[in-house]
Formats: C-alpha cells, sequence, structure tokens
C-alpha cells in the first residue's frame, strides 16, 4: 500500500512579503494508512518534507502502533508519502519497512507496492553503476534504479524538470520486470508517481482546490481519497507518469511504446476494499457479478445436486455469497464468526503464525451445519484453510 499527499504546495505570500505557511500533511498521511490498513501490517513508514529536509519515521507494526503523538510532532512538511508494508519480497525485518531514501540525486524517498521480478539482474547492474543496496528489498532496488536514471539528466543547481522525471521513469521502465505502482518524494523537486506498463497495482489520484490553491492526493485505492476530502480524479494509466512540482503544478505523460492494462484480480477478489474503484470498476459491484457468476456455473455443473444454504468464508466473498444466493434461490447464513481483533491472516509471515491465527480467528456456527445434506466426500464441518480471510 502506499499514499502520498502534497496538500497547499502553492505557497503564498501575505501582505508583509512573509511566505504563510502551507498546512502539514503528516494528519491526512496518517488517516490514509488507517484507511488502507487492510493493505499491510507489518510495517508502516512515513516521510515528510518541507522543501529541504525529510522527516522520517518507520517500525514494524500497525500504523497506530508505530505513529504516536511525538512522532507526528516531529514529521513536518507540507509534502510526504507514507506506506504500510507486507512482506512480499525480503524479510519481516524494520530495516526493510518502507520508505527508503537515498541522498542523491538531491534526495530521494520512495514507496512501492508491487514485485519485481528480476532482481538479480537490476542488483547487478546497480554494482556495476557502483551502487548499494543494504536490504533484500526489490523496493529498494528500485529506489537506486530510479536515482540512478535521475542521475543521467540532473544538473547541479538547477531544479528537476517535467522532463527529467519522464525520461527517467521511461528508462526505468526497460531495466525493471513485475508489478510496481510507485510514488516518491525528492527534497528540493517534488512528487513522482507511477505505475508499471502492466498497471498490475491499482494507483489513483485526486484533488481538493481551496481558493486558488490545489492539493493532490495519490493512492492505491479510491477510498483513501474519499476518506481524506478529495475527489477521484482517474487512475494512472499503465506506464503513465505523474509529476507534481513544489509551485503546485502537475504534469502527466505516458512513458511506455506499448502500455497494456492486465491487473491483478486479486485486487477484486479479496485484497481491496469494497467501497473502492480500480481502473474504473467498483470493487463491490464486481464481486456482486462474481457471484451471480458463480451461481451459473453452479447451475450448469451441478444441475440438481442438493445444496441447502451458501454461506461467505471469507468476509470479503460476503457480497458473492448474497448474490451467488439470490440468483439460485437459496438461504443465505453466516456459517463462520469472525474474531476481529485478530489481523488479515493471509497476510502474516510463515505458514504456522498464519495456520495459528485461522484456527483463533474463525469459529464455525455448529448449528448451522448440522442436518444439512453433505455430498459423499464430506465427512465434517468445513475447516477454513489457512490464507481464509476477510
Amino acid at each position: 500500500m502506499l499514499i502520498v499527499v502534497v496538500p497547499q504546495v502553492l505557497l503564498g505570500r501575505d501582505e508583509s512579503g512573509a511566505t504563510v505557511s502551507a498546512e502539514a500533511c503528516n494528519q491526512i498521511l496518517y488517516d490514509g494508512l488507517c484507511v488502507l490498513q487492510h493493505r499491510g501490517q507489518d510495517a508502516a513508514g512515513m516521510v515528510t518534507g518541507d522543501g529541504s529536509m525529510f522527516h522520517l519515521r518507520k517500525a514494524n507494526g500497525l500504523s497506530a502502533d508505530v505513529f504516536k503523538q511525538h512522532h507526528m510532532q516531529e514529521l513536518k512538511g507540507h509534502m510526504g508519502i507514507a506506506h504500510c508494508r507486507y512482506p512480499t519480497a525480503g524479510n519481516s525485518s524494520s530495516a526493510e519497512a518502507q520508505p527508503f531514501y537515498t541522498n542523491t540525486p538531491y534526495g530521494l524517498c520512495l514507496a512501492h507496492n508491487g514485485n519485481l521480478t528480476n532482481c538479480d539482474e537490476i542488483r547487478q547492474h546497480l554494482v556495476d553503476e557502483l551502487r548499494h543496496t543494504n536490504t533484500t528489498s526489490d523496493s529498494e532496488l528500485l529506489l537506486n534504479v530510479l536515482a540512478s536514471e535521475l542521475m543521467e539528466t540532473a544538473t547541479p543547481k538547477e531544479p528537476l524538470s517535467p522532463e527529467d522525471v519522464f525520461g527517467a521513469v521511461r528508462r526505468l521502465h526497460s531495466r525493471c520486470s513485475g508489478g510496481y505502482a510507485t510514488v516518491a518524494m525528492v527534497s528540493t523537486g517534488g512528487i513522482i508517481a507511477f505505475r508499471d506498463p502492466y498497471g498490475i497495482r491499482p494507483l489513483v489520484f485526486g484533488t481538493r482546490t481551496s481558493g486558488s490553491v490545489t492539493d493532490y492526493v495519490v493512492a492505491s485505492e479510491s477510498v483513501a481519497i474519499d476518506c481524506a476530502g478529495f475527489e477521484l480524479v482517474r487512475d494512472i494509466a499503465p506506464g503513465e507518469a505523474v509529476y507534481i512540482d513544489t509551485q503546485g503544478r502537475l504534469f502527466t505523460e505516458m512513458c511506455h511504446d506499448s502500455p497494456t492494462l492486465s491487473p491483478c484480480i486479486f485486487e477484486h477478489v479479496y485484497m481491496a476494499r469494497p467501497d473502492s474503484v480500480i481502473d474504473g470498476v467498483s470493487v463491490y459491484a464486481s464481486r456482486l457479478r462474481m457471484g451471480e457468476k458463480l451461481a451459473i456455473k453452479i447451475r450448469r455443473t451441478l444441475g440438481e445436486m442438493p445444496i441447502d444454504v451458501v454461506m461467505p468464508v471469507p468476509d470479503t466473498s460476503r457480497p458473492c455469497a448474497l448474490e451467488a444466493a439470490r440468483c439460485l434461490g437459496l438461504p443465505y447464513r453466516e456459517g463462520f464468526i469472525k474474531n476481529r481483533y485478530i489481523a488479515r491472516t493471509f497476510i502474516m509471515p510463515g505458514q504456522t503464525n498464519r495456520q495459528k491465527n485461522v484456527r483463533r480467528k474463525l469459529n464455525p456456527i455448529r448449528s448451522e451445519f448440522q442436518g444439512k445434506r453433505k455430498s459423499p466426500a464430506t465427512r465434517h464441518p468445513p475447516t477454513p484453510l489457512a490464507s481464509a480471510d476477510g
């Protein structure tokens, strides 16, 4: 998960000529992390910028545990990025929490959602370029590739231009394979956001206007934009890059010659919140249609095979189960009760840990299974799979 906010970057001056302070972005970033906590619970991080310095806080744990009041007071600045992580590459060390930082060029921070598939190749190229990575995270590799490409056109004492940014992202696409929805912040240059040429992971942006000032937010899901009080503009297209400079100007450009939208179906099936819209498709509506298609397949393949009820497992299947029950004319029942104090189990590190927490999390309502008809292969009430969660 990742989210970027640049509130009120267009600074004004009062009657005396003094610069008017911009609104701090830390609270909006924190709220966004809480809204998108379902995308990662292993670690959380936030970095803010005030035009000259970065202020960073990251650690293992949920967002509410990582960021206390004294941390928030130190996260000063009008632009920032934040991330909540579950490990898909590397390990669970707090050193691999995002965002990552490198000091050249300019000072650069990056957060990334996805997986790179050519890490060994990238790592060797970075060694050849005399760049060093200190973790096994593919996100740190992505940071160094972006930094290396920005160095190609970066000019001392010259501000970063949109042409510099888009050229760097175009070259990055040619070096990196896999899925990546990425946001980066340059200490003196603004915010960069881009999506891989296949659009595997979601990325959207929105705006909020106050007088003559426009604020921008970029997030993995539209629900974070809604809850922050911004208006959703659109998805960032596969292969597209967005650059918001320090004066609040928005620039966009397609940085790949042949982008193809091939989004991860897991977002609609399970990962995303149902109140999000991804690539113009409502997640909730897509799950209803999955239930409708499931009902059609059941009728086609099972015919008159006796079915007593339809039950959702896990929670994210509830819209699908409701629609399937409606289409089949069957009762809908809750078969498992979820312990709301156990976090998402599929993103917990380690199979043993996942299995242990599933047993803690889901407990069957046995009366709902007693007396029901069973298929010949079924001898006991169903047991939730280790990856089942909602």
